[in-house]
């Protein structure tokens, strides 16, 4: 089981040092495609988006709740609360709706 973490842990180690490492041996001048710098700079915000989206949503005791917070918290973000604001709001959600759920 260890030799299989093992594994695991040094081939996401050489994807990450691969992926972090070659566009700076590869790309030796300043990028001026604007498509190519505009995919560059959303990039850790989608990664993000996707490592955290799911994570909401699961980690409650039922999955109803999280979409619910999620919704709550994308609605309250939108109209301007700010992040305590936003995460007060989906835990209560998540409060209200385990009660009921």
């Amino acid at each position: 089981m260890t030799h299989d973490i093992n594994v695991y842990i040094l081939i996401a180690s050489a994807v990450t040092l691969a992926l972090k490492i070659l566009p700076l041996v590869l790309i030796r001048g300043e990028i001026k495609n604007v498509m190519i710098k505009s995919f560059l700079h959303y990039v850790p915000y989608v990664t993000l988006a996707v490592m955290t989206f799911p994570a909401m949503i699961y980690a409650t005791q039922s999955e109803i709740s999280g979409v619910l917070a999620l919704i709550a918290g994308l609605f309250a973000a939108w109209f301007g609360g700010s992040m305590f604001q936003v995460a007060l709001l989906c835990c209560a959600v998540v409060f209200i709706a385990e009660l009921f759920i």
